[in-house]
């Protein structure tokens, strides 16, 4: 698990290199423009993956021997045996079909789930506002919660700390009730024992790449939460997740996004299917 971890982490390093070029446009279109804008590409690529990583040839003598059975069924309605015949043949055609795109699907799970955190970035949670509080909550690991009472979290001119730190011993939390003042992105650091940890911080309006968590050393979380290198798996601080409010809008706000992203991308391969000449 460690191994796949690790693959992870490079694979973010990668996707957040290009997440930072390809969605910067982000922080100044309307929500609804660039979720539209990145799912009608997000559609248009998974096409073109969809096209190079199947056999287009085998395809389409699927989808003629389909036309050919259905033409058959509208011919020979009277004939049982033919009917059941063509009925018969539809249904393996359409099985042969659901090989041929299996490994093109094999080929965009990796990619689909990198963009998806990617935008999760964007679409799942709004910066906090000037003067909007919130909670951060810093998880130990239980080997090292004998050092929770030495945790101190650096104040800066951008969030003031008004409450904390606050011990939740049974699940080896340290809280803190911030304030934030400055606009921007901003780094919240933490003394914890001889080690020094930060944590990523977004103030301001609008859209921003707002990082919620984190997260520890385990590959899934890792990939639901890639902007921030992982805690190593002996770490005194196993997490740091900050309560980001969530985002109202039925295109990008929280969670509805991953829906209009899903309808829309697909909506765009299907209507540019014929431009690129791909059969699926």
């Amino acid at each position: 698990m460690g191994l796949l971890t690790q693959i992870v982490v490079w694979m973010n390093s990668v996707a957040n290199a290009l997440g930072r070029c390809v969605l910067a446009a982000n922080a100044v279109l309307p929500g609804w423009l660039s979720a539209t804008l990145v799912s009608i590409v997000s559609g248009i690529v998974f096409l073109l993956v969809f096209k190079y990583t199947s056999n287009q040839r085998a395809i389409k003598r699927v989808k003629d021997d389909i036309k050919a059975n259905l033409l058959a069924l509208k011919l020979f309605k009277d004939s049982a045996w033919v009917a059941l015949r063509a009925q018969g043949a539809i249904l393996f055609a359409a099985f042969r079909l659901m090989l041929f795109s299996l490994a093109p699907m094999v080929v965009m799970i990796v990619p689909v789930f990198l963009i998806l955190g990617q935008l999760a970035l964007w679409y799942q949670f709004r910066p906090l506002r000037v003067g909007e509080d919130a909670v951060v909550t810093l998880t130990l690991n239980p080997a090292s919660s004998s050092i929770a009472s030495t945790i101190e979290m650096e104040p800066t001119s951008a969030v003031q700390a008004t409450v904390g730190p606050v011990h939740l011993w049974s699940k080896h939390e340290v809280c803190w009730k911030i304030h934030p003042c400055q606009d921007g992105y901003h780094h919240l650091i933490f003394h914890v024992g001889p080690q020094t940890v930060e944590k990523e911080l977004a103030i301001g309006e609008g859209f921003m790449r707002v990082s919620k968590l984190r997260p520890a050393w385990r590959w899934l979380d890792a990939l639901v939460n890639p902007w921030e290198k992982p805690f190593d798996a002996n770490s005194a601080v196993q997490s740091i997740e900050i309560d980001y409010p969530d985002r109202s809008s039925w295109t990008s706000g929280t969670d509805s996004w991953v829906i209009y992203w899903f309808i829309v991308s697909m909506v765009a391969g299907f209507c540019f299917r014929r431009p690129f000449n791909v059969n699926f």
